[in-house]
Formats: C-alpha cells, structure tokens, sequence
C-alpha cells in the first residue's frame, strides 16, 4: 500500500543553474551533488536535480509547494524580484504564485491545504463536481 510521498526527480540542464534557483531563491536545503545530479529537501519533501534534457509541457501539470499566509507576500515579492517568470495568475481558493524554474518545470507556492480547497469548493463547486 502506497502510504505517501518518497521523491520528486526533476530533469535540470544545467546543474549549478538550478541548485542557485532552488537553494538562493527558493530557499531549498542542499544535501549533495555530484557530477549529474543533487539532492536537496523542503519540509519532508526530498528533490533530485538530475543532469538530463529536459522535455517542455504545454499542459497544467505542476508541483504545489506550502507556505505559510506570513510568509507569502515577502516570499513572492523577493522571487519576483529576482526575475522568476510566472506562468499562471491564481484564479483558484488561497494565495498562489506560480512560477517556472529555469528548465520551465512548473512550480506553485500556494497557501493553504487541501481542507481549505474542500471547504471552498462546498461554497463554489466547480463544473461537473462529484464528491467522493
């Protein structure tokens, strides 16, 4: 039985370009690299940055990373300022920024949790919504 998340693996093209975006600007905890790849954590979340060539997607696939309501204006104003692109502007329940890594991996900073999206969408269901 699956019993949570182990890892995200993100395909980088340049190692020492991301390990500057995720540990400087995002503020990720670096753990090792080598040659073709790194580990770094967030939380409990454990990343790997491995040297390959990225593909670039078209569609809303992303990685949600939390932070706290305190954290997020400061937080966002500081990425922001340091040229991060944003690939989307929040429309959904909670703050979020979303932005793109320097490979174009989709990323969100988002404040809130999956309750809070269950209380929102009691309020304002989405189109075709069934609960489970």
């Amino acid at each position: 039985m699956i019993s949570g998340l182990n890892h995200i693996t993100l395909a980088v093209s340049n190692l020492e370009r991301s390990l500057g975006f995720y540990i400087d600007i995002l503020g990720f905890k670096g753990h090792v690299k080598w040659d073709s790849g790194a580990y770094l954590s967030v939380g409990e979340i454990w990343l790997c940055l491995s040297r390959d060539e990225p593909c670039p997607k078209a569609d809303y696939t992303h990685i949600a990373f939390d932070i706290s309501p305190n954290d997020f204006k400061a937080f966002s104003s500081r990425v922001l300022s340091s040229g991060v692109e944003v690939w989307k502007q929040n429309m959904s329940e909670g703050q979020s920024l979303y932005i793109l890594d320097p490979d174009g991996h989709k990323l969100e900073v988002h404040v809130g949790s999956l309750s809070s999206r269950l209380e929102a969408l009691q309020r304002k269901p989405y189109s075709g919504l069934v609960w489970l």
